[in-house]
């Protein structure tokens, strides 16, 4: 049986005011008032035993007797999927607002907001769409599925193309063969026997994918689908936030501009289950909604989008020819081209762990695989902010998270919010000078060892998930042996280019590489800050350069 997912409004003093301001929601959502802090624990005790999902808690400021935060804590342990949200009268919102400033910072709180005093308060309801929104995307069973994936067993394959859809924004539901869904998707096939595993259905397509760039291709299409003899004015390698900045700006602009993405759009950042400090969204944005938003923008502009083909070589144009993008579903030729590969997580290189990846090991967030954490004790490796919001994320499903790093604490490589954050979440524990060193299972991650490097102390412990987010490592070995990289593999840019290969003794201008007509924006670049805010700077300012480089081209 399928419930309806509920908002539950704990208010003392106001619940008549927040009941009509919620009546808008009541045609998709079960509005549950309740008027204690305790009449509400008991509520939701009873809705979680019966299966009942709780999409919003909404708490009236304050509550008597008790701390808010207190209050929404308690809950938080009942339900750690719901969002929180906490209201406040005019009476009180000055100085509730400085009582929910610590909590609000640290995520125990995920949005404070004066109580509506009358109708149409829309800044009020987009808070509430926003939480709704995240919920239904990172909780929430599609209601409305665009694709459907029909299998017999949930296979690496399977986890690999869910991961993808739902990088990309796609509602997906994962089907057995014999189900209803799965009878009326295999209807669909024009085959005789048994099809090759899975089966993928969208709304023109249906049938089987070997790969995630199958898959990739059916929704964005191939390289090659342009015309060889169109030459673009800009070619933007990666579709992370430099990439689409650079897109949205290029094309905005008049550009014609191609993006090559060998993943998803929204790059390493998709992952991201919450970016709380990008400039705009006080309540913070997914990564995968901010690459979607950001697609749809350089789309709208006139952008054409190609996923799952890695760009495999560069052939710089001489004598004013056009560059040339190489991958092995076409090639692009284009005028200027614009580096933004980002970085890839590092390997663990541990044989036994490797093998299992897709069953339980994950390089990145794995945004899909956290709904199956549930109940399952987890732990995620690295120290930096992707580290911090995919632990987070976890935590609202799994029993308990370990955060492992080799420095001595987070201090030095995440931001202090995000640690406060991990600081406040009681199923969060974070182990410093540790480090995972073996692991394994029978069909899936079962167990990893783990060694404490200041002890040399082994500790061998029974998990469900293991998530790798080590390091950053440039993937720049299909540029040209002319265009010149620091001693790790980052593309170097204006004064870092070596001098013997400046033009006229004049360093190249930010952002330009040794070659002329090739930029570089992003985590790609050598000395670049690796946040998303800066890589969107950087992604929008070498529009800039390319217009001068152009310009000169022509002239």
């Amino acid at each position: 049986m399928t419930h309806t997912p509920s908002i539950v409004v704990l208010s003392e003093s106001h619940l008549d005011t927040l009941l009509s301001q919620f009546a808008r929601y009541s045609g998709e959502y079960a509005v549950i008032p309740t008027s204690t802090p305790l009449a509400a624990k008991q509520l939701l005790g009873t809705m979680v035993a019966d299966g009942i999902p709780v999409a919003l808690l909404v708490v009236d400021h304050p509550v008597s007797g008790v701390e808010t935060e207190h209050v929404l804590a308690k809950l938080r342990l009942l339900v750690p999927t719901a969002r929180r949200m906490a209201v406040s009268h005019w009476d009180h919102f000055r100085q509730g607002a400085v009582e929910m400033r610590t909590p609000v910072a640290n995520g125990a709180i995920d949005a404070f907001m004066l109580l509506p005093r009358g109708k149409r308060d829309e800044e009020f309801h987009v808070a509430v769409g926003e939480l709704l929104n995240d919920w239904n995307a990172t909780v929430a069973t599609p209601e409305v599925e665009s694709t459907q994936i029909i299998t017999p067993e949930r296979d690496a394959l399977t986890n690999q193309l869910l991961e993808y859809l739902t990088r990309v924004g796609a509602p997906t539901g994962v089907h057995a063969p014999d189900s209803e869904v799965g009878q009326q998707v295999l209807a669909r096939m024009e085959a005789d026997g048994t099809p090759a595993w899975p089966v993928v259905a969208t709304f023109d397509q249906v049938g089987p994918v070997s790969s995630v760039r199958d898959m990739a291709t059916r929704l964005y299409g191939r390289p090659d689908e342009i015309e060889q003899d169109q030459v673009a004015d800009v070619v933007v390698v990666g579709a992370g936030p430099a990439g689409l900045a650079a897109a949205v700006y290029a094309s905005s602009e008049g550009l014609r501009t191609v993006v090559l993405e060998s993943e998803a759009i929204g790059g390493q950042a998709g992952t991201s289950s919450m970016i709380r400090n990008y400039l705009g969204f006080p309540r913070g944005i997914s990564g995968m909604r901010l690459g979607q938003r950001a697609r749809l923008q350089a789309i709208r502009f006139g952008t054409q989008f190609y996923t799952g083909w890695p760009a495999v070589e560069l052939v710089p144009g001489a004598d004013g020819a056009p560059h040339r993008v190489v991958t092995e579903g076409g090639d692009v030729l284009a005028r200027a081209v614009v580096i933004a590969t980002g970085v890839e997580y590092r390997r663990l290189g541990i044989e036994s762990l490797e093998e299992l990846v897709g069953r339980g090991v994950h390089y990145g967030a794995a945004m899909a695989a956290a709904r199956e954490m549930e109940g399952r004790d987890v732990v995620v490796v690295g120290g930096g902010n992707s580290a911090g919001q995919a632990a987070v994320h976890l935590a609202r499903f799994a029993r308990s998270v370990s955060v492992v790093v080799r420095r001595d604490d987070l201090s030095s490589t995440m931001s202090a919010y995000l640690i406060q954050e991990l600081d406040a979440n009681p199923r969060i524990t974070v182990y410093g000078r540790a480090q995972v060193v073996d692991g394994g299972g029978d069909d899936r991650l079962e167990w990893l060892e783990l060694e404490h490097t200041d002890t040399e102390h082994r500790q061998r412990i029974e998990v469900g998930g293991l998530f790798l987010l080590i390091g950053a490592e440039p993937h720049c070995d299909w540029l040209p042996p002319e265009l010149a990289l620091d001693e790790r593999g980052f593309v170097l840019t204006g004064r870092q280019v070596p001098q013997e290969q400046w033009l006229e003794d004049l360093p190249p201008a930010p952002q330009t590489t040794s070659v002329p007509g090739i930029f570089a924006a992003g985590d790609v670049r050598a000395g670049s800050m690796k946040r998303v805010a800066s890589a969107t700077g950087e992604g929008a300012s070498v529009v800039s350069l390319v217009h001068g480089y152009l310009d000169e081209q022509r002239r």
